[in-house]
Order: C-alpha cells, then sequence, then structure tokens
C-alpha cells in the first residue's frame, strides 16, 4: 500500500483520482485546495488531513518525510489548477514523492527541461494522466493502424480526420479559472490538450499547425500529422450542439471520424483514471516525455494569430457564431 496527498482536492476531476487511489488499494494521508467543499472525502477516505493554505500542506509533507514514519508521501496527485500543476509538481519531489498529474502536466513546453532536471536530482518521477490512451475503442484503432502501417501495401497511407468536440458550459465559466486564459491556458490548452495527446499517439507527430479560430469559447484548426491531415473544432458554447441539449443535463457531442469512419470513443470513460493508476504504479504509466509534444502543440496554439481564412475550415466552423 502506498500513500497519497492529493492537491485541489475540491475541484471537479478530484473524485476521480480518489477512487482511483482507492480502488488501487491505497491510503490518502493529506489533501489541500484553498476551498473548504471538500466533503467527498467522507465517501473516500474519512480521516485524511486536511489543509486550505498550501504553505501548511507544504509543512505537513516536509514533517512526515523527516519523520521517516508510517505515513510518509509515496505520490502526490495534482488535480489543482493548470498553471499551478508545475510549482505542484516541483513540492511533490522534493518531499521524495512521485507525482500523479493531470493534463496539461504543465502550461510550458520548458517547464517539462526543469522537471526533468529535478527528477534526475531527487530520483523521483513525474507520470500524468493520458486516459485516452487506454480507452478500448481507441486501442483497438491503434491496433489496426500500427498494423496496416506495417503491410507493404498500407504503409505511408495517409488519412482524413475530422474531430468534434462540443461540450456545453454556463456562464460560470468565464468566472472560473478555467476561463482565465493565464491560469487554465485557454480552451485548447485545457480541454483539447486531451485530443491533442490521442491524434500523436494515433497518427504521429504534427508536422504543420494552423489555427483559424481561437477565443474564450470556441477553437479550431487544422493539423498536418505524420500519417493524418486532421481539422478539428473545440466548443463550450451548446449553441454549437447539433442537436437540442436536455434540460438541466451538461451535454457533450464527441466525434472522431477517420476517413469518414466514426470512431467510438464516448462510452467507457468511468474508470480510466484508475487503469491509468495502475498502469503508473506498476511503472508503466506516462511520464514527461510522453506529455511533451502535446505540450508543445498548445503552447503553439495559444501563440498563434488565428486565420479563419486558412484552408478549408471545419464543417462546424461555418455554422458558429462570428
Amino acid at each position: 500500500m502506498h500513500n497519497f496527498a492529493i492537491t485541489g482536492v475540491a475541484g471537479y476531476i478530484a473524485p476521480r483520482h480518489l477512487q482511483a487511489i482507492r480502488d488501487t488499494g491505497n491510503h490518502l494521508v493529506a489533501a489541500c485546495d484553498p476551498h473548504d467543499s471538500v466533503g467527498i472525502l467522507d465517501r473516500y477516505f474519512p480521516n485524511t488531513a486536511f489543509f486550505s493554505e498550501f504553505e501548511r500542506f507544504d509543512r505537513h509533507l516536509e514533517k512526515l518525510k523527516r519523520a521517516d514514519s508510517e505515513h510518509k508521501v509515496d505520490y502526490v496527485t495534482v488535480a489543482s489548477p493548470n498553471h499551478l500543476h508545475d510549482a505542484h509538481c516541483r513540492l511533490a519531489l522534493r518531499v521524495g514523492a512521485d507525482v500523479i498529474c493531470e493534463k496539461p502536466l504543465v502550461m510550458n513546453p520548458w517547464n517539462l527541461d526543469a522537471l526533468q532536471a529535478i527528477e534526475a536530482e531527487t530520483g523521483q518521477r513525474v507520470w500524468t494522466i493520458l486516459q485516452l490512451r487506454t480507452l478500448p475503442s481507441l486501442l483497438e484503432l491503434k491496433a489496426r493502424i500500427d498494423a496496416e502501417a506495417r503491410d507493404a501495401e498500407g504503409s505511408g497511407k495517409r488519412r482524413k480526420v475530422e474531430l468534434t468536440y462540443i461540450t456545453g458550459r454556463g456562464p460560470w465559466y468565464d468566472y472560473s479559472w478555467k476561463g482565465q486564459h493565464e491560469r487554465s491556458g485557454g480552451i485548447a490548452t485545457n480541454i483539447g490538450i486531451h485530443f491533442f495527446d490521442m491524434l500523436m499517439w494515433l497518427f504521429g507527430p504534427a508536422e504543420v499547425n494552423e489555427v483559424h479560430r481561437l477565443d474564450t469559447h470556441r477553437a479550431s484548426g487544422f493539423m498536418a500529422l505524420r500519417d493524418a491531415d486532421v481539422s478539428w473544432y473545440l466548443s463550450i458554447d451548446m449553441a454549437d450542439l447539433p442537436f437540442e441539449p436536455e434540460p438541466g443535463k451538461r451535454t457533450t457531442f464527441r466525434s472522431i471520424a477517420v476517413d469518414g469512419e466514426e470512431i467510438e470513443f464516448s462510452t467507457g470513460f468511468t474508470d480510466l483514471h484508475t487503469r491509468v493508476y495502475e498502469m503508473t504504479l506498476a511503472g508503466e504509466g506516462f511520464g514527461i516525455e510522453h506529455a511533451r509534444p502535446s505540450i508543445e502543440l498548445v503552447h503553439a496554439i495559444r501563440n498563434a494569430t488565428p486565420n479563419i481564412d486558412q484552408g478549408a475550415p471545419h464543417p462546424f466552423l461555418a455554422n458558429a457564431p462570428k
């Protein structure tokens, strides 16, 4: 059994991490969040020490390390706002723990280099959650693509991919850290990174990157990957949904079409964090170099000058408000 601590325990994604820690037979000894709406802890680890001040959390982990007690932390889960990931990873490494960090691992590519240097100094590891790489339907697709690439007739084949992800968000989004570019990195970094990592895992690194639109609620563009041409569209505006949303429910539309064939990836998400935890605890998780391509890509996207006239726009772009 390993001891865990977690930052960002009051956040939306924290319950998936708490469940993964519990379901892999481990224990949560400390949790931190500036917000104190953390009753969720009672469902999973009711005896966890909780801190609303990061400095006291830091001191507690350091004390556990120096006491060399049975409560010394082995892993720190980082589920805090994106701009804090780098600092919270550094804390974990300093107190002799490995890290399991939500996406994006860091905001800027050069932060990865610094974390690798601290890994080398401490002997600890930084891991991240790239859960779409464990989705059964996408694993099947990757196996098929890899098999075709090994076949002489399939080698060099380029595919046409259309990615659409629309997930409705209310006005609260703009007032939270997620709607603040300097804290979340914007929609391409906060939401798109899941899918950009998946696409590059499937079809190779990005060789061309065009941004057609980039604002608070929408982003779109074109990427030429090694083995595919990708047109992508992201939106958090419910007006973009291709159907009437059901009252009182958050509605999401996911679509990825490869050469016109729709790939199912709307189901099977429930236990993916647990699967990534299992892999990580076995030393087979996703490290800094796995995360690097998508971190570099989203950094380029959010610093690009959008050009809506570039290339052929994604089908959803034509219907989106100007």
